[in-house]
């Protein structure tokens, strides 16, 4: 990439990644006229609009249109909190929540 620097196998990667630079962004939600670089982007976007909930929490039945809404749901029932505080060691379960905790440092 010229503007970058970075590198890329295929030029259709490059292309793609291209679209950082440029702002570039060619598919177009014909509901609501927002626009994405990718198209995978689009058609996830999509389920919003559609209702559509494929990821399905087996502990409370609740579901998610996306698999990161998914997993971080899903750190309620395992306990899991990977987000650590490197000032006082506190453990988060959302990485937004610790970097909200950290402005109190």
């Amino acid at each position: 990439c010229v503007s970058c620097g970075k590198s890329f196998r295929w030029s259709s990667e490059l292309l793609i990644h291209q679209r950082v630079h440029t702002r570039d962004r060619p598919y177009e939600c014909t509901q609501c006229g927002k626009s994405f670089t990718h198209s995978s982007h689009l058609s996830t976007h999509q389920r919003t609009h559609l209702g559509v909930r494929p990821y399905k929490c087996t502990d409370c039945g609740k579901s998610f249109g996306y698999s990161s809404s998914f997993l971080k749901h899903q750190r309620i029932h395992t306990g899991e909190k990977p987000y650590q505080c490197p000032h006082c060691g506190k453990s988060f379960s959302d990485s937004s929540v610790l970097i909200r905790h950290q402005r109190i440092h």
